[in-house]
């Protein structure tokens, strides 16, 4: 469905936005029903994983995530990307109805100027360089600059999830936001890539035996991914605030994605002064954004120990 504007007679892609919308306000509601399934857990002194609001929160996960999968099959990115700042909006909302987690001041700026940050980010990034054929991503793939990126991220991850993460990830939200952020490098790209191995290996014909090795790859590397977001991510709502590992989240999982495709699609190449400097403003604002809730968020801990 798409409706045409006055201005040129411009198409409007009306369904994928409302499809983008309602999948932003469920990806909004995720986290905070999985922590209020894990405090609930706690106060029953069981495992969230039997609590059936944690249950909840997991199934929007997953319907969010195919509505954003149709969204952005029936809308162009750049518009189905910056509304996703809509999800996070509703979440700080709904954290402080249902989870009483009220934001201060810093706290509130800090939310909007990371999702304003983040649309400005979006809107400036290199545009998406269309790869139509097994063989073209087979050799992106295995560009000796993304290969490089791949094995640092991989080492950066060892290095977070085995050292770093036992020892302070209970006490500084930025170790489990940075885990569950890298491991987007590997998620996008792999759900990107797996609609074309697919076509190789179900289609007509038997499949070649490269064709099956990377669907296995890909889908393996998909699988894994997202299991360890998910461990984390319930590790970080249960020391932290839904609302406030949200918008980090958000903001920073967005810009690792942006900067793995532009690597693994060269898009970077393309990049005018113009959007070099938007994204670089968008990256001020989001920094200054997550800033000031790291400060609301260690005011918000230094209250609770006073009252406890």
């Amino acid at each position: 469905m798409a409706v045409d504007s006055e201005p040129g007679g411009v198409s409007l892609p009306v369904a994928g936005i409302v499809i983008a919308v309602v999948s932003s306000f469920i990806n909004g509601s995720t986290f905070v029903l999985q922590k209020k399934g894990i405090l609930r857990s706690r106060d029953r002194g069981g495992s969230y994983l039997t609590d059936v609001v944690w249950w909840s929160g997991t199934l929007s996960m997953a319907v969010g995530q195919i509505g954003n999968f149709l969204a952005y099959n029936v809308a162009p990115a750049v518009i189905v990307t910056p509304l996703g700042a809509l999800g996070v909006l509703f979440g700080a909302v709904l954290a402080s109805w249902i989870l009483k987690e009220n934001l201060n001041i810093l706290g509130k700026l800090g939310c909007v100027l990371c999702c304003c940050g983040s649309v400005v980010l979006i809107i400036h990034a290199p545009k998406a360089v269309a790869v139509t054929s097994r063989l073209e991503l087979e050799m992106r793939l295995f560009d000796p600059v993304f290969v490089l990126y791949a094995l640092l991220v991989v080492l950066l991850l060892v290095v977070l999830i085995v050292w770093i993460a036992p020892a302070h990830g209970s006490s500084n939200i930025m170790v489990y936001v940075a885990i569950c952020s890298l491991l987007g490098s590997f998620t996008v790209p792999s759900s990107k890539g797996l609609g074309l191995a697919a076509q190789d290996v179900f289609g007509e014909g038997p499949p070649s035996s490269r064709a099956v090795a990377l669907f296995l790859g890909l889908l393996g590397t998909l699988a894994v991914s997202i299991l360890i977001q998910f461990v984390f991510i319930n590790k970080a709502l249960e020391c932290f605030s839904s609302n406030t590992f949200e918008a980090i989240y958000y903001v920073t999982f967005t810009s690792t994605v942006i900067f793995a495709s532009a690597l693994l699609f060269k898009e970077w190449t393309a990049l005018t002064l113009t959007d070099s400097l938007g994204m670089l403003c968008g990256l001020a604002t989001v920094f200054v954004g997550v800033v000031l809730l790291r400060i609301s968020q260690e005011a918000l801990i230094t209250w609770k120990k006073k009252t406890d």
